[in-house]
Protein backbone atom coordinates (compact mmCIF):
# COMPACT_ATOMS: atom_id res chain seq x y z
CA UNK A 1 0.00 0.00 0.00
CA UNK A 2 1.27 3.33 -0.84
CA UNK A 3 2.57 5.64 1.71
CA UNK A 4 0.28 8.94 1.41
CA UNK A 5 2.86 10.71 3.86
CA UNK A 6 5.63 10.60 1.12
CA UNK A 7 3.89 12.72 -2.00
CA UNK A 8 4.38 16.15 -1.59
CA UNK A 9 2.48 17.72 -4.66
CA UNK A 10 -0.51 17.78 -5.99
CA UNK A 11 -1.70 17.95 -9.68
CA UNK A 12 -5.25 18.81 -10.06
CA UNK A 13 -6.97 18.47 -13.59
CA UNK A 14 -10.30 19.94 -14.55
CA UNK A 15 -10.99 17.22 -17.76
CA UNK A 16 -9.88 13.52 -17.64
CA UNK A 17 -8.39 14.39 -20.79
CA UNK A 18 -6.22 16.58 -19.15
CA UNK A 19 -5.71 13.69 -16.25
CA UNK A 20 -4.41 11.22 -18.70
CA UNK A 21 -2.23 13.69 -20.36
CA UNK A 22 -1.17 14.81 -16.77
CA UNK A 23 0.01 10.68 -16.36
CA UNK A 24 2.11 10.87 -19.24
CA UNK A 25 4.25 13.18 -17.89
CA UNK A 26 5.08 10.72 -15.44
CA UNK A 27 8.48 9.41 -15.21
CA UNK A 28 7.16 6.75 -13.26
CA UNK A 29 3.91 6.09 -11.98
CA UNK A 30 3.49 3.95 -8.70
CA UNK A 31 0.67 1.49 -8.32
CA UNK A 32 -0.18 0.77 -4.81
CA UNK A 33 -3.32 2.01 -4.11
CA UNK A 34 -3.49 3.88 -0.87
CA UNK A 35 -5.85 4.44 1.85
CA UNK A 36 -8.01 7.63 1.48
CA UNK A 37 -9.41 9.73 4.12
CA UNK A 38 -12.67 8.68 4.99
CA UNK A 39 -15.42 10.89 2.33
CA UNK A 40 -12.63 11.18 -0.36
CA UNK A 41 -14.03 10.68 -3.46
CA UNK A 42 -11.41 11.73 -5.55
CA UNK A 43 -9.63 8.61 -8.12
CA UNK A 44 -6.01 9.51 -8.27
CA UNK A 45 -3.06 8.86 -9.76
CA UNK A 46 0.40 8.66 -8.28
CA UNK A 47 3.77 8.41 -9.92
CA UNK A 48 7.00 10.39 -9.42
CA UNK A 49 8.60 13.38 -11.26
CA UNK A 50 12.59 13.23 -10.91
CA UNK A 51 12.68 13.15 -6.86
CA UNK A 52 9.00 14.68 -6.26
CA UNK A 53 6.24 12.63 -5.51
CA UNK A 54 3.46 13.87 -7.20
CA UNK A 55 -0.63 13.07 -7.15
CA UNK A 56 -3.09 13.78 -9.40
CA UNK A 57 -6.86 14.25 -9.60
CA UNK A 58 -9.58 15.00 -12.02
CA UNK A 59 -12.61 17.12 -10.92
CA UNK A 60 -15.85 15.07 -10.98
CA UNK A 61 -17.36 14.26 -14.93
CA UNK A 62 -19.47 17.09 -15.64
CA UNK A 63 -18.49 19.36 -12.64
CA UNK A 64 -16.54 22.58 -13.05
CA UNK A 65 -15.63 25.88 -11.21
CA UNK A 66 -13.99 26.82 -8.31
CA UNK A 67 -16.11 24.69 -5.86
CA UNK A 68 -15.86 21.80 -7.49
CA UNK A 69 -11.75 22.51 -7.12
CA UNK A 70 -11.74 23.17 -3.98
CA UNK A 71 -13.81 20.37 -2.98
CA UNK A 72 -11.17 17.92 -4.73
CA UNK A 73 -7.74 19.93 -3.55
CA UNK A 74 -9.42 19.95 0.24
CA UNK A 75 -10.16 16.03 0.16
CA UNK A 76 -6.59 15.69 -1.96
CA UNK A 77 -5.14 17.41 1.36
CA UNK A 78 -7.10 15.28 3.73
CA UNK A 79 -5.42 12.37 2.19
CA UNK A 80 -2.40 13.43 1.50
CA UNK A 81 -1.72 15.84 4.23
CA UNK A 82 2.20 16.59 3.21
CA UNK A 83 1.43 17.97 -0.29
CA UNK A 84 3.28 21.54 -0.19
CA UNK A 85 2.57 22.47 -3.80
CA UNK A 86 -0.71 22.08 -5.54
CA UNK A 87 -1.12 23.27 -9.21
CA UNK A 88 -4.27 23.21 -11.31
CA UNK A 89 -3.07 22.45 -14.97
CA UNK A 90 -5.55 22.42 -17.94
CA UNK A 91 -6.36 23.45 -21.68
CA UNK A 92 -6.48 26.78 -21.25
CA UNK A 93 -8.61 26.97 -24.52
CA UNK A 94 -8.80 30.58 -24.07
CA UNK A 95 -5.31 31.81 -23.78
CA UNK A 96 -4.48 31.84 -27.58
CA UNK A 97 -3.44 35.30 -28.53
CA UNK A 98 -2.24 36.55 -31.93
CA UNK A 99 -0.82 39.97 -30.00
CA UNK A 100 1.17 37.49 -27.55
CA UNK A 101 1.96 34.60 -29.97
CA UNK A 102 0.58 32.15 -27.49
CA UNK A 103 -0.95 29.05 -29.55
CA UNK A 104 -3.06 25.86 -28.32
CA UNK A 105 -0.67 23.47 -27.18
CA UNK A 106 2.11 26.54 -25.81
CA UNK A 107 2.74 26.21 -22.10
CA UNK A 108 1.79 29.36 -20.33
CA UNK A 109 3.22 30.27 -16.91
CA UNK A 110 1.58 33.30 -15.62
CA UNK A 111 3.99 35.85 -13.52
CA UNK A 112 2.68 39.32 -11.79
CA UNK A 113 2.97 42.15 -13.85
CA UNK A 114 1.13 45.58 -14.25
CA UNK A 115 0.50 45.94 -10.09
CA UNK A 116 -1.52 42.80 -10.73
CA UNK A 117 -1.04 39.12 -9.28
CA UNK A 118 -0.12 36.55 -12.16
CA UNK A 119 -3.52 34.53 -12.21
CA UNK A 120 -6.47 35.67 -13.85
CA UNK A 121 -10.26 33.75 -12.87
CA UNK A 122 -11.89 33.06 -16.25
CA UNK A 123 -14.73 34.17 -15.13
CA UNK A 124 -13.87 37.67 -12.88
CA UNK A 125 -15.59 40.23 -14.67
CA UNK A 126 -18.52 41.52 -16.39
CA UNK A 127 -20.33 40.55 -20.29
CA UNK A 128 -22.60 43.22 -21.57
CA UNK A 129 -24.38 42.81 -24.43
CA UNK A 130 -22.74 43.50 -27.70
CA UNK A 131 -18.89 44.10 -26.05
CA UNK A 132 -16.21 41.55 -25.42
CA UNK A 133 -15.54 40.46 -21.76
CA UNK A 134 -13.99 42.90 -19.25
CA UNK A 135 -11.70 40.95 -16.51
CA UNK A 136 -12.78 43.26 -12.94
CA UNK A 137 -10.09 41.79 -10.87
CA UNK A 138 -7.51 39.34 -10.60
CA UNK A 139 -6.13 36.48 -7.90
CA UNK A 140 -3.01 36.64 -5.97
CA UNK A 141 -0.09 35.83 -7.51
CA UNK A 142 1.43 32.04 -7.54
CA UNK A 143 3.79 31.01 -4.58
CA UNK A 144 7.15 32.13 -4.09
CA UNK A 145 8.30 28.26 -4.52
CA UNK A 146 7.16 28.13 -8.10
CA UNK A 147 8.06 31.83 -9.12
CA UNK A 148 11.07 31.02 -8.44
CA UNK A 149 11.76 27.77 -10.50
CA UNK A 150 9.54 29.85 -13.04
CA UNK A 151 12.66 32.40 -12.84
CA UNK A 152 15.56 30.14 -13.05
Amino acid sequence: MADTQKYTVGWICALPTEAVAAATFLDEEHDDVPEVALHDNNSYTLGSIGAHNVVIAVLPDGEYGLVSAATVARDMLHSFPNIRISVMVGIGGGAPSPDHDIRLGDVVVSSRGGGKGGVVQYDFGKAVQGLPFEHTDFLDQPPAALRTVVAT
